[in-house]
């Protein structure tokens, strides 16, 4: 019997919205190949297709890796640095992750500097388990091939990516952070970043945010940041569940202000990541 074709597709759609968003680091652009997927399963004579699953995540795979090329071509034009759309992943995250790998913003910029075929073949095996064998089919390639991909891959984010910090660790940090940046305290932000801390923060041109990377003296211009959204009415500052890990997030009665995770490296904060960009806020409204 041929397979029910809205039963299969549903059935695999978070696993796809999880794979075109690690591949894109956007919501909006990963719902997109969604649908595309969509478009195409409904063109195709399910009568022939054996792994309706199989079928599936080979599309969305194939159109990312395009859609990767002209999304990187976006981003050189971005206005000031571009992060990651941050996804909120509570309960029910809607990512069909098997594993919670290449979902932290500071993995997802990672992977953007990787090529397309590089970046599929890490998220397949990383992220959801796939055999060396089913990605090369995936890529169109051999297994040998596969296998380097992700090797390649393992190893670029290996001498760029700092060694996660004990989970515990992470939030006690994170929320010494927040403690300090919402009081606007320069020496406990001191005590929690490391001298060469480097904060970073993507107003896509619609909010103001630094044009490049902060690296000196970042205590005292994260206090400056805090003190301008504390002058906005109504702000509170919380700890919320993104990208799989905790993050800062402060919001006004209009809606989040921005979306702030953090980078551990020896016992503090190396790296601070702030989404201010409204469009990538939406999913904590």
């Amino acid at each position: 019997m041929p397979p029910d074709p809205l039963a299969a597709f549903l059935g695999t759609r978070d696993r796809l919205f999880g794979i075109g968003y690690r591949m894109l680091g956007s919501v909006a652009e990963a719902e997109d190949l969604v649908q595309e997927t969509w478009l195409r399963w409904q063109r195709t004579d399910h009568r022939t297709v054996r792994d309706p699953a199989a079928y599936l995540v080979t599309t969305i795979t194939r159109l990312a890796i395009n859609e990767a090329t002209s999304a990187r071509a976006r981003r050189e034009t971005y206005p000031g640095p571009w992060l990651p759309e941050p996804v909120a992943t509570g309960p029910d995250p809607a990512l069909g992750a098997e594993r919670a790998e290449a979902l932290e913003l500071a993995v997802l910029m990672l992977l953007e500097r990787l090529g397309a075929r590089e970046r599929a073949a890490y998220v397949l095996r990383e992220a959801f388990d796939y055999p060396y064998r089913r990605i090369a089919e995936i890529l169109e390639v051999t297994e040998p091939n596969a296998r380097q991909l992700v090797t390649r891959a393992r190893a670029h984010l290996a001498a760029h990516r700092r060694t996660p910090a004990d989970p515990a660790v992470h939030r006690r940090l994170l929320d010494a952070f927040l403690a300090a940046a919402r009081d606007g305290d320069v020496h406990r932000l001191e005590a929690v970043l490391t001298a060469d801390a480097i904060y970073t923060a993507d107003g896509g041109g619609v909010v103001s945010a630094t044009l490049r990377p902060v690296s000196k003296r970042v205590p005292g211009f994260v206090a400056g940041i805090a003190g301008k959204l504390n002058a906005v009415p109504g702000v509170t500052w919380s700890v919320v569940t993104a990208n799989g890990g905790p993050a800062l997030l402060v919001t006004a009665p209009a809606g989040p202000l921005v979306l702030i995770t953090v980078e551990v490296m020896d016992g503090r904060i190396h790296r601070v990541l702030a989404v201010r960009n409204p469009a990538k806020l939406r999913a904590f409204a």
